[in-house]
């Protein structure tokens, strides 16, 4: 099986702003920036998996009209924090969270673990499927949390990885053994 997850494109928000599950729009430059995802020929999917959050359905449609959205490959939920500065965030909630996000739930929202869980579920259910191609299009919490399963690395060095914005990670999978191609092409 290869498996090709896709960081949805720029959203339309300023920087600086907490966000995960929020439904934000695409920025402007999706045109430019869906050209180059195309340019890199990625096509012929026996699926297409989705988060249902539009930021990444606008991008999963433009490959196929059958995408499956699966609320489990949303980007973590940062609850109480969603489209607070990143700044304006209480130095009492934020540093808790910094010190283990890995563990400690943000306030009415995730914790990563949390995240880790849902994503590995609905892995499990696409690597024990039969397809042979399949595209993720997700968000880059998404993308690590799969990359820690394929990698065997510890949640809390997950951040290290960079998922770019439209960015391809490709990994094949081959009688249970993992090969990560590449990321972010």
């Amino acid at each position: 099986m290869d498996i090709y997850l896709i960081r949805h494109t720029t959203p339309e928000i300023e920087k600086g702003i907490c966000y995960g599950q929020t439904d934000l729009a695409l920025a402007s430059s999706f045109p430019e920036e869906l050209k180059q995802i195309k340019e890199k020929r990625v096509r012929d999917f026996d699926r297409i998996y989705a988060s249902p959050l539009k930021r990444c359905l606008q991008l999963a449609d433009e490959f196929g009209n059958q995408v499956r959205t699966d609320a489990r490959l949303m980007e973590m939920n940062f609850g109480a924090w969603e489209m607070e500065a990143w700044d304006d965030i209480p130095a009492d909630q934020l540093n808790p969270w910094m010190a283990d996000f890995v563990n400690t739930r943000v306030p009415e929202g995730e914790a990563f673990q949390d995240l880790i869980i849902r994503v590995n579920e609905a892995l499990h259910e696409i690597l024990e499927s039969d397809l042979e191609r399949v595209m993720i299009v997700t968000h880059a919490g998404v993308i690590r949390a799969v990359l820690g399963f394929f990698l065997g690395l510890q949640p809390e060095n997950l951040f290290r990885l960079n998922v770019d914005y439209g960015g391809i990670t490709r990994v094949e999978v081959k009688r249970g053994m993992y090969n990560v191609k590449y990321i972010n092409r």
